[in-house]
């Protein structure tokens, strides 16, 4: 290989946006030491695989890409594949048997290392593993290139989760809660507004859980305050909201301040109350219904995003149709529904009365059948109604539509809207008026 030519990586990012915020971590460092970042895996000479390990779903999902981009080290230029995050950080041992064709794994707290690690790697035959602590926390003083369009970008307040569920195998892959210093936060957010950052997500495991763990006084509503002063920055939007942690103090500053999303995303998991306490989760039915209630009384149309669990050990009949009707009064604005999947290592793989594989795609289909007819009302009810929507550029069917997120409707999981009049640039924040609606997605005129 000519020295000349900087070598090119490609990176595929799976699972979910915190994910994606360390595949970006590890671009800046690959950058920054002279390699070449390319979209096209066709193109590069080092091929990376962000992995995730969550379900079996997820699971399944990265092995196949694994197999896929393998073979490109046959056809194509690719001399070397490297695969990172959860799926080696649980299954180093297997995945070193089982998948020859890679030539690195590294764990989830040794990513910033990757630079280092190529170099360790050049002129040696076999395969390298890195899977030690898992309790890295990343800052503002490492370097990230920003993957997602230039208007958007998800900042990750915090890392690991010491919630416990009895489903869940994030403690053991990204160690307890670990909250990012308050000072550290606002100086890369100030950093991607001043780069054009319109929208920023906060991300973590729990972010109700921010500061909690510090001893500055930290807490998710002095953070928030403190963005909403970032002249440019004009969205907040929380995701990932644990129900206990969801105060009046946070309720009002939904309410109050503008720049911050009328959306709250709150991860439910379950409405009965035997499933809630198996889980390991601390609400209960009762504080559930008062605080979806409350949120909505305090925050005149707050959409609310949920998701949640079907067939966990022990769900019987009786529990999912608690959870059905629960739905189809609650009248979710958004909800993504999972089927329970039984993770080694976690309390609910030992517990008895595991629930069929049908029976768990039966329920799944009916809540997802459910959801819709939901989903559909409720986007009929926004027609003549005026929102602000986030230009992102043209339909995927035809470039005579522009397409866009209204502040209800956070990145990748929330459908789109569809305008079918008037002019803006991708990035632009515009006033539409709802003209139709499908089930998930929105159709509008934009408002001159």
């Amino acid at each position: 290989m000519s020295t000349n030519r900087k070598e090119k990586v490609s990176l595929v990012s799976l699972g979910c946006p915190k994910n994606l915020v360390d595949a970006e971590v590890m671009l800046g460092y690959l950058s920054r030491d002279q390699y070449e970042v390319t979209t096209d895996e066709h193109e590069a000479d080092i091929i990376i695989v962000n992995t995730c390990s969550f379900i079996k779903e997820a699971k399944q999902e990265s092995i196949d890409t694994i197999l896929d981009l393998a073979d490109r080290k046959h056809d194509a230029r690719c001399t070397m594949l490297i695969v990172t995050g959860c799926l080696p950080q649980r299954y180093q041992e297997e995945l070193v048997k089982e998948l020859p064709e890679v030539d690195i794994f590294v764990g989830t707290g040794d990513y910033p290392r990757i630079a280092e690690i190529i170099a360790e790697k050049r002129g040696l035959s076999e395969q390298l593993c890195y899977t030690g602590d898992p309790n890295f926390l990343y800052d503002d003083e490492l370097p990230r290139l920003q993957s997602s369009p230039y208007y958007t970008a998800y900042l990750k307040i915090a890392e690991g989760c010491s919630n416990c569920c009895s489903y869940c195998v994030i403690p053991s892959l990204r160690g307890s809660f670990r909250s990012r210093p308050l000072d550290t936060l606002l100086k890369e957010a100030r950093g991607l507004v001043a780069n054009g950052v319109k929208e920023i997500n906060l991300i973590a495991q729990d972010i109700t859980g921010y500061g909690k763990d510090l001893e500055e006084g930290a807490t998710l509503e002095v953070l928030i305050r403190s963005l909403v002063k970032l002249e440019g920055l004009q969205w907040i939007r929380l995701l990932y909201a644990y129900p206990d942690g969801i105060g009046e103090g946070l309720i009002q500053l939904i309410k109050e301040e503008d720049k911050v999303c009328k959306y709250l995303d709150i991860p439910l998991q379950h409405i009965s109350d035997p499933i809630l306490k198996q889980m390991n989760r601390r609400s209960s039915e009762a504080e559930i219904r008062e605080l979806i209630g409350k949120l909505r009384s305090e925050v005149p149309g707050i959409a609310i995003r949920t998701s949640f669990i079907v067939g966990f050990p022990g769900e019987t009949d009786e529990d999912f149709k608690k959870l059905v009707q629960f739905v189809e009064e609650t009248r979710f604005d958004r909800m993504g529904v999972f089927c329970y999947s039984r993770e080694e290592g976690t309390p609910a793989a030992a517990m008895a009365e595991q629930v069929s594989e049908r029976i768990k795609r039966e329920r799944y289909k009916k809540l997802m059948r459910t959801q819709a007819r939901v989903s559909f009302k409720h986007n009929r009810s926004l027609v003549d109604t005026e929102e602000k929507v986030l230009i992102e550029g043209y339909s995927e069917e035809t470039e005579l539509l522009l397409k866009g997120r209204s502040s209800r409707q956070a990145p990748d999981i929330d459908g789109q809207v569809y305008i079918t009049a008037g002019n803006a640039q991708v990035g632009d924040i515009v006033k539409l008026r709802i003209t139709d609606s499908s089930d998930y997605d929105l159709i509008g005129e934009i408002v001159s």
